[in-house]
């Protein structure tokens, strides 16, 4: 059984998560790597993709994480990510749906404004299913 070190997720809209976990696997920009307590300093950004918590009980989640950085050392690991979303509050179902119509939001857009938001939006959603797929 590992030891338990802090972890913290936050992401603009809210702190995701904050607490004592055994291992954390995070999708970083040259490949994944694992986090143990008493892990080296060390700091990387993160790539659209899921990182896997295993918490102090055993049990194991994971959560969709897109552009930001984390920060490990010896007694924790921080993890400041643009967008993070739990799997279980994504609605696989109505994924494709969700980019045909931002697809046609962009073709559709009268402003550049708009335009844009539909592009920010269609990029999380294809970050969305391309992670999903290497599940």
């Amino acid at each position: 059984m590992a030891e338990a070190f802090q972890f913290d997720l936050v992401s603009p809209e809210r702190l995701v998560i904050s607490e004592a976990v055994e291992q954390v696997v995070v999708p970083g920009m040259e490949g994944d790597f694992g986090v143990l307590k008493n892990h080296a300093p060390f700091m990387s950004t993160i790539r659209p993709g899921f990182i896997q918590v295993t918490t102090t009980d055993g049990k194991t989640s994971k959560i969709f994480v897109r552009g930001g950085f984390a920060d490990t050392n010896p007694t924790g690991l921080t993890i400041l990510a643009e967008q993070a979303i739990p799997i279980d509050e994504l609605k696989t179902e109505h994924l494709d749906e969700a980019i045909k119509e931002a697809e046609d939001d962009i073709a559709n857009a009268m402003l550049e404004e708009t335009k844009t938001a539909a592009a920010h939006k269609l990029g999380l959603l294809q970050d969305i299913r391309e992670a999903l797929s290497r599940l």
